[in-house]
């Protein structure tokens, strides 16, 4: 049976707890964060048209959904989840890419970001434009920071003031993407985000422990 990805709607909310139990699952998989998220708060997003749901027949096998903050000055595409069945099977990119292309049309002059641990999806927010950055160039809105309070890492944003963490911090800005073809091609987007992290690694060698992820991302 074909995947279908589709923008969410009211037939979609009956998927809410399935949703936030696979993220929750995921979460504790990896070890490492993905903010929690009740039912009520998905079906808001579904509701509102702000999330992308991949099906098979009636199975979800993904989804993610748009925030805002600062006033729609920034936007996130935050939840991103596969089904562990369906995984590197491009659908995590296609997904991405679906709520990449809501969140330019419902908020054009907005900066796009968001923080993960995640390779996949830093490597595909590469190749969608996105540039890494540190947390200080990222929205100040105290909601979104609270956001981070039930991931296991929270106490390390919390210990370095919000400087750092597991997560890397990536935003697209709009100007940068106004067209399909000025978009940097995906080796070169990158080699940028490998550039990056090494100047970040020498930044924090002292605490070096926070970024287990970088020797195996700079070897790729």
């Amino acid at each position: 049976m074909q995947v279908v990805i589709s923008v969410a709607d009211h037939s979609h909310e009956k998927y809410a707890v399935t949703i936030c139990n696979m993220i929750e699952e995921a979460a504790q998989l990896r070890g490492t964060g993905i903010s929690k998220r009740k039912p009520e708060y998905i079906q808001t997003k579904i509701i509102e048209g702000k999330a992308v749901i991949a099906l098979e027949g009636e199975k979800v096998v993904g989804f993610c959904y748009i925030e805002s903050w600062d006033n729609a000055k920034f936007v996130a595409n935050s939840g991103l989840i596969v089904h562990p069945d369906y995984r590197q099977t491009g659908l995590a990119k296609k997904i991405k890419t679906a709520i990449f292309e809501l969140s330019r049309k419902k908020f054009p002059d907005a900066k796009i970001f968001g923080i993960t641990t995640s390779l996949a999806v830093m490597k595909i927010n590469s190749e969608l434009g996105y540039k890494p950055v540190t947390f200080s160039e990222l929205t100040t809105d105290e909601k979104f920071w609270k956001g981070c309070e039930s991931c296991t890492n929270y106490d390390i944003l919390m210990r370095t003031d919000r400087k750092m963490c597991l997560c890397t911090g990536m935003v697209c800005i709009p100007q940068n993407n106004t067209k399909q073809d000025e978009k940097p091609k995906s080796s070169q987007s990158w080699e940028q985000f490998k550039k990056f992290l090494s100047q970040q690694k020498k930044v924090f060698l002292p605490k070096g422990i926070l970024y287990p992820k970088i020797n195996k991302i700079l070897k790729k």
